[in-house]
Formats: structure tokens, sequence, C-alpha cells
């Protein structure tokens, strides 16, 4: 019975420093702005001219990385590759973006970055835009949805049931936000897969910087009072928590994105124009929740991570901001959708007290995209070869930010699907255009890519204006031939070869065969 008893103890003891040992994940929160550049923070911008004294602080607390992208210059894809460690352009989407109504983008059994906190029993959360589809209810089951882009596209949904396929489907435990950018409707709100109301009156805005497209608005969305509304639930989030558990907080907002909004004691604060207005509050927002973390005593272990989804929009007006000195895209060439750097570089901000040493800086090559195999490896975790495929961690820098990345290329695409392979200097572009918005624009025949391509050395020339690719021919081969093994491998980690999905259809790879 005496030895019963002591073997009763030592696995007390044991399942006790386990809790004590658990208890000790830090807690994470990720905040994505929506649209903002480069050149948008000060403290990557030494030339900004938008305050940002906030975000300015929290650099000096923690590490900046300054050749950080994402995977796409436009919402989905991006956001799509930050949760589930993928490149965007091997799932079913090759170019553009979903609307408010599109089904579901992560597909059925692949793992998300909730998930991965799950597995270390961490309570998580997700608050603001998804813009990855959902299933919406329908009021007739034998007809489709449309587009998304037409206000009758909207008839057939029934908001009096839950959605499938969301954040709560996709390891989430709580979830407030809509479904797609906060100019797209439906604009309802669902909470824990339901609408918190059943809308009854259609809105639009067609303001030069406020408008939003038309479509059904329940009482409650008030597109003025979403961004602070969703600071709002994230404090309560972190409020509310299990304290026996560590959390996740992805906070996906959709600003400073269109329509640019700043509430009535930001506007003019800039002196500049509404955009850097709402740069400002946002920069306000974020300072008030580190400042509940420090007030909450959890700030010491809570890796707080501030990025963009893509680079800033046209929306926010260039020319006026150029006029008075700023440029959100810094000296980057170009901005959203194209596949210039200043679609796809983003200002990637850390702070951990615990481990990162104040007023650090790395120049080293990553992605939100290695979001997953970084946490993955923080918390301990092995990650399987079909999940975060095109992950690599950067743990290391957080340790030392002298350290090297692990990652040894980078690709990132356009809105229309143009490629583009990074390595050490140079950089290889599919493409003899922007494969967006700015000039050169496209050609017509979006779908015919032409063989000829783009070489630059970002280190000697980070505005991409001297075009090296008839004059190195062979740097531009090894890109080529990287990129293309990337592509088939459907991995850029090491492992067994995986399928891209709907490979049928994707026109934008016809210069592999030329």
């Amino acid at each position: 019975m005496k030895f019963l008893k002591y073997i009763g103890l030592i696995i007390l003891v044991f399942c006790i420093s386990c809790e004590k040992t658990k208890r000790q994940d830090p807690n994470v929160i990720i905040i994505l702005l929506d649209d903002l550049g480069f050149g948008d923070f000060q403290s990557f911008n030494p030339n900004g001219k938008i305050n940002t004294s906030n975000i300015n602080n929290i650099s000096n607390d923690g590490l900046i990385l300054t050749n950080a992208h994402v995977t796409s210059s436009v919402c989905t894809p991006s956001r799509y590759s930050l949760l589930t460690g993928r490149y965007n352009w091997r799932s079913k989407l090759k170019n553009g973006v979903l609307t408010g109504i599109s089904g579901p983008l992560i597909e059925k059994g692949r793992s998300t970055l909730a998930d991965l906190f799950k597995k270390n029993d961490y309570q998580t959360g997700f608050i603001g835009k998804w813009h990855l589809g959902w299933k919406w209810g329908k009021i007739d089951n034998d007809i489709d949805f449309g587009s998304g882009w037409n206000k009758s596209d909207f008839e057939n949904i029934d908001f009096s049931i839950p959605i499938e396929n969301g954040p709560n489907s996709n390891g989430f435990d709580y979830s407030f936000g809509f479904s797609g950018s906060l100019d797209m409707a439906p604009y309802v709100y669902v909470e824990n897969s339901y609408p918190t109301m059943i809308p009854t009156k259609t809105t639009v805005d067609r303001g030069d910087y406020t408008w939003w497209r038309e479509g059904p608005t329940s009482n409650d969305f008030i597109h003025l009072e979403t961004t602070p509304l969703l600071f709002e639930k994230s404090i309560n989030f972190i409020k509310s928590r299990d304290k026996e558990k560590s959390f996740f907080l992805y906070l996906a907002l959709p600003s400073p994105h269109t329509p640019i909004l700043p509430t009535k004691q930001w506007i003019n604060k800039s002196q500049l124009n509404p955009y850097a207005d709402f740069v400002l509050q946002i920069d306000n927002l974020i300072g008030r929740l580190n400042s509940f973390l420090i007030d909450e005593h959890i700030d010491e272990n809570t890796i707080l991570i501030i990025s963009s989804d893509n680079g800033c929009s046209p929306e926010a007006n260039f020319k006026l901001l150029g006029e008075k000195g700023h440029d959100p895209s810094y000296i980057f060439r170009g901005h959203k959708a194209d596949i210039f750097e200043g679609g796809t570089r983003v200002p990637l901000i850390v702070k951990w007290p615990k481990k990162i040493q104040k007023n650090s800086i790395s120049n080293e090559l990553v992605s939100l995209v290695d979001f997953y195999s970084t946490f993955a490896e923080i918390l301990g975790l092995n990650i399987d070869e079909n999940e975060g495929e095109d992950s690599f961690s950067f743990v290391p820098i957080f340790e030392n930010s002298n350290s090297l990345s692990s990652r040894n290329s980078l690709v990132t695409s356009s809105i229309n699907g143009t490629f583009a392979i990074q390595k050490n200097q140079f950089k290889l572009i599919t493409s003899p255009d922007s494969g967006g918005w700015s000039q050169p624009v496209p050609r017509n025949n979006n779908d015919n890519i032409s063989a000829d391509f783009q070489l630059y050395n970002l280190e000697l020339d980070p505005g991409e204006e001297n075009n090296l690719y008839s004059k190195n021919n062979i740097i531009a081969n090894e890109l080529k031939d990287e990129l293309k093994k990337i592509i088939l491998d459907g991995r850029s980690t090491v492992g067994k070869k995986l399928k891209n999905e709907n490979i049928e259809n994707w026109k934008q790879i016809n210069w592999i065969n030329k």
C-alpha cells in the first residue's frame, strides 16, 4: 500500500510539473493589417510622415525584419499561406481573390496555425476579416450563389443558420468576424459560426476613400466602427481567457484597406490625407492593446507580431501622399497587386521580451508563410510531410538577430498569378510587366504568359529599375530551374513530392515548357 502511495505521489508531482511546463508556452498574438505599405511605419521608413509612435515603441522593444514578404501581393492568397504554411498558388486559387460569398479555400483536413496551437492545448481565437471563404446557408439548396460582385448574388443566403467551414472548422475555439473585405458584401458579423443578426437593409458608399459595394447589411454592422470593435473584441478575448492555458489570437484587420474610415477624432490628425489618418488610428489601437498586455502582466511571455497582408493599395492616393513627402512603398517599386517589392515586401515586427532583445534588426529573407514552422519549433512539435510544406523556421533570428535565415529562396506571386523567385541578392520575375496594377500593366491576353522575364539585383537595385535578364543568363536560368522544381515538387521543404491543386487550369506556368 505504501508503495502504491509512493507511486501515486510521483505521478502527481510529474503531472504538476507537466502543467507548469505547459503554462510556460508563450501566448501568441498576430496582428495582420490590410493593405498597409512597407513604408507606412516609421520604424521601417525613416522618411515616413505618418507619426506611428506606438509602433515605433513596440519596434524598439523587439525585432524588426526588413526583408520580410508575403507570398502574394493580394489578401486572400497571402492569408492562406500565413495560416497553412503552404504557398497560396498550390491551392485551387491561381489568381485574384475570393469574394464575400466564396466557398472555403482551405482544404478539408489541412492543418492550420490554430490546429498547431491546439496540439499544445492553447485557447485559440480568430477576430476580424477571414477572406478565405466559407459556406453560407442557402434558402434554396438547388440554386448556386453568384460571383459575389453583384447585389443579386446575395438573395439566396439564409442568414438564420450557421455557416460551415469557417474559422471554427479550422482550429479556432472562438471566432468573430466577417467573410470578405470591408468593401465586400454581405456586411454581417458571424460569431462562432452564427450570424449575429439577419440583415434587413442594403447599404452602399461611393465616396473617394470611404466606398464599399452595395449589399445586405445587418443593423449591428457599422463600417465606421468595425476596426475599433475588433480591438475591443480582442481585449475581451484575452480578459475572458482560461488563465490555465496559453492563448493564440489571430487579429486579422480589414484596415487600412477600403473603406478608409478614420473615426471623428482622427480626421485630419496626420495632416496628410484620410489614409494616413486611418493608419494613425490603427497605431493608437495597437498601442492600447500592447499597454493592456503590460497591465495584465502577460507581455513578458507574449509573442506580439505585427505585419501586413500585402503592399499599400493605390486607393491610399500615392500622388497626394507623395506631394507631402510620404511614400507607402518606401524605396520599392510598385504596390498592392504587383509582383514588384512594393507589392510583397511588408513590415514585420516581433516583440517577445522573454526571448528577443530590444532594438533587434534582421535583414534575412523570411516570409509570413514561415510562421507555421517557426511556431512548431517554439512549441516543440514535429510537422508531418503533408503540412507546412513551404514553411521554414526563423526561430534562430529571435535568439540572435545576426543569425542566418534557414530559407534558401522565396517564391511570390501577383494578382494575375505571375511568379517571382528571390535568392540571395537576385530576383527573377516570370513576365515582362508588373503582374498587377502598376505600369507596365499586363497585356490583355493575361492567360498567355510571355516568355520574357525580368531579373534584378535587389542589393544594388532595390527599386527594380535595371533589368539584367538579357545580360545574366546563367543566374536567370539557375533561378528558373529552382522555381520550376519548387512548383513541380509540390513543396519547397525536404520531403516527398506533393500535389498542387487545379493544375489543369494553371496557365501561369506555361513558361515552364518553353
